[in-house]
């Protein structure tokens, strides 16, 4: 009798045991607060057509971002200065509850009255949203009469001294791309193309100027003009950027282990 109480004693402990082991579950599901036309967008020149802009999320219970083309602002509100003149779309992109979703917000800005870095206007043309095509500069005058300078192997690691050419490649043995061309326009993002030739179908990617680390970033998978240099993530120094000249230098090519710069000029 003593031997079966026992047993009841133990076989009752590993059921408590097990059974405390089970999880309580409690299933909650995400639901919308809104729908996407419930979503109240706002984008506002702060002086009447001018190129800063104010963006505002108006509606609760919404979270997200701001894509102004150039750029993002992680909030709901941001006031930005727009480089360029033109109508641009500027797209909100967030979560109802239970569902992403993307909305665009118009503004059209017809004066540049805060002050903007010349290079957006160097790289974009007189219309951003067409934007402007550039083309090696084939005809680049060498100082030291060493031919036309277009793209050449330069001392690494130092923006100083890209037009020091250790090597003229382009005279000999030119990237497979030396007639090709790339574009640049705002025309619903930062948008970039590389064509392999003048008549190719483009590789369209994405661009990032930034013009106070005088960088210009190629990515989301198109490659610079000239790209054969090497410099797989796409980043080139400005060492000039004006509306007839660009010449960029890598800083350390992986091909070579030197620097490289390329110049161009509009088609």
């Amino acid at each position: 009798m003593k031997n079966s109480k026992v047993l009841y004693l133990i076989l009752a402990s590993f059921v408590l045991l097990f059974s405390a082991c089970d999880p309580i579950v409690e299933e909650q599901h995400l639901e919308n607060t809104t729908n996407i036309d419930g979503v109240e967008l706002k984008a506002t020149n702060t002086t009447s057509g001018g190129n800063e802009i104010k963006l505002e999320l108006l509606t609760t219970g919404i979270s997200g971002h701001w894509n102004y083309i150039i750029g993002k602002a992680l909030t709901d509100r941001a006031t930005v200065v727009f480089p360029v003149m033109g109508t641009f779309n500027f797209v909100y992109r967030g979560t109802l509850g239970a569902e992403l979703f993307e909305k665009k917000v118009s503004v059209t800005i017809n004066k540049l009255d805060h002050p903007v870095p010349p290079e957006w206007g160097a790289l974009l043309g007189a219309d951003a949203v067409k934007g402007k095509t550039w083309v090696f500069y084939k005809d680049n005058p060498a100082a030291n009469g060493d031919g036309p300078l277009w793209w050449f192997m330069s001392p690494p690691n130092d923006p100083s001294t890209a037009m020091n050419a250790w090597w003229n490649a382009g005279i000999c043995c030119g990237p497979s791309d030396q007639n090709g061309k790339m574009h640049f326009d705002l025309n619903g993002n930062a948008n970039y193309t590389h064509y392999e030739t003048a008549t190719s179908t483009g590789t369209k990617g994405l661009f990032t100027l930034d013009v106070a680390g005088k960088r210009l970033i190629i990515s989301d998978g198109a490659k610079m003009l000239g790209s054969a240099a090497g410099n797989k993530d796409g980043v080139y120094t400005i060492v000039e950027l004006t509306p007839t000249k660009m010449v960029l230098y890598l800083n350390n090519s992986e091909a070579y282990g030197t620097g490289w710069t390329f110049v161009f000029k509009p088609e």
